[in-house]
């Protein structure tokens, strides 16, 4: 474990190692970070509500490509929707050698009320520095884990490093909407492979004495939204008694959603929350019909942790079960649950094997530069990695962004980036070799 500012251990490293490693410095991500946190933004910001309009995030991919290009990459731009491109740069190996993609996307959260952005002077996408923190969106999700991918990346070209196999830099359109546009299209309709992925996403983390570090994802827990509707009487608001409400009977109900269990087999990784339901959205009454009490009301649930055996069917199912149980009790009750409209269901995916690349080399990076392990363990959110995974690509994430980053005034640990992007070009030059 480890106290910002970063100090690595470096008494292992080859004189390559050690040139690649110069060019990586708390100014040069910071540097780069501040450039790619506001690129593109707002409109980059990507709502998970299915009902919301998409963002679109052809600033950030055009001035993510550009850099590439800079580097000597060859460049690609696939896109499924206008106004959203993916960014896939490729730089050929010199000998046919293994392959890898460094993997992150380009669109973050809505920022909201910008008001709220205490430590940006209220504008959420102005990087400002606060000792070790640097705030702003996107910088745990996901702009300033991209920077330490594209800064790893420059370093080994700054170094006149020729590596032996393949590296492929590819940036997704729409993740947070869980890939359609992004992961889904390249994987599916493009042909988009490698033999290792590494998602830069965030699983770093922070003890309350200051120590950190940062796991390594080999598995992810999966998300559902599903929707719930109540209905009811509609009567005078004078005499209550002689309808039924449908908010109140809905505010029954998810106190029993927010407790209820769902029938799974234990992973061996659990994530950090069992498979549950959050109550995401309410909205019960209608406009200018005051006078009278609701007759219908619809609640949001997401279903988040699902783990590998869960499917749509038997979340559904044990949804069903509560609404039973309650209809046993109260005989006004009428409640029904339906798969929130355009949700896709994101499975959990199973664990991938911690000794094999490329969990292994990175993390024999990790331990040379840190002296020690990294954790090995399950993520709950959704990232990239879950498309990679399910059609069978050895993909695992790693990140320096905050795994539990705050919704407002987010950050990300500078210390702890510029460890991780050293990181990275070690796992690069480990898993691709470098040309003699």
């Amino acid at each position: 474990m480890h106290q910002s500012p970063f100090s690595p251990r470096n008494d292992t490293l080859s004189p390559v190692e050690r040139r690649v490693l110069d060019h990586i410095t708390e100014e040069t991500w910071l540097d780069l970070a501040c450039e790619l946190i506001p690129a593109g933004q707002p409109e980059a910001e990507n709502p998970l509500d299915p009902d919301e309009p998409p963002g679109r995030e052809e600033g950030a991919a055009l001035f993510i490509a550009s850099k590439l290009k800079e580097m000597g990459f060859a460049v690609t731009l696939p896109t499924k929707r206008e106004g959203r491109p993916n960014v896939v740069g490729v730089l050929d190996g010199t000998v046919g050698g293994p392959s890898l993609i460094l993997n992150d996307h380009l669109d973050t959260y809505p920022a909201g009320d910008w008001a709220a952005w205490t430590m940006t002077g209220g504008h959420p996408f102005r990087p400002t520095r606060y000792g070790d923190k640097l705030y702003a969106r996107g910088t745990s999700d996901t702009r300033g884990n991209l920077a330490c991918t594209l800064l790893a990346t420059r370093a080994i070209r700054e170094a006149g490093i020729a590596l032996n196999g393949t590296l492929k830099c590819v940036y997704t359109a729409d993740e947070e909407k869980n890939g359609p546009d992004g992961s889904i299209y390249l994987l599916d309709e493009c042909g988009l492979a490698a033999d290792y992925t590494i998602v830069c996403e965030p699983t770093g983390w922070t003890k309350p004495d200051g120590t950190w570090g940062m796991g390594v994802a080999v598995a992810n827990g999966g998300n559902f939204l599903v929707e719930i509707e109540t209905r009811g009487v509609k009567t005078h608001l004078w005499r209550p008694d002689t309808g039924v409400n449908a908010v109140a009977k809905m505010a029954y109900l998810l106190s029993a959603f927010e407790t209820m269990t769902f029938t799974h087999r234990p992973a061996r990784l659990a994530g950090g929350t069992p498979p549950m339901a959050a109550i995401m959205r309410i909205n019960g009454g209608i406009r200018r019909e005051m006078q009278f009490t609701p007759d219908i009301c619809h609640a949001v649930l997401a279903i988040v942790g699902i783990l590998p055996g869960m499917t749509q069917a038997s979340v559904m199912t044990d949804i069903q079960a509560v609404l039973d149980a309650a209809a046993a009790r109260d005989p006004d009750l009428q409640a029904t649950a339906r798969p929130y409209p355009g949700a896709l269901f994101v499975d959990g995916t199973l664990e991938r094997d911690e000794t094999a690349n490329p969990t292994a080399a990175l993390s024999r990076a990790y331990g040379r530069l840190l002296g020690e392990a990294p954790t090995i363990y399950r993520k709950n959110a959704f990232n990239d990695t879950i498309r990679f995974a399910e059609r069978g690509h050895a993909a695992i994430t790693f990140g320096p962004g905050e795994d539990g980053w705050p919704p407002i005034n987010e950050y990300i640990h500078i210390g702890k980036s510029v460890a991780a992007t050293q990181i990275l070009a070690l796992t690069v030059l480990d898993l691709l070799g470098v040309a003699e």
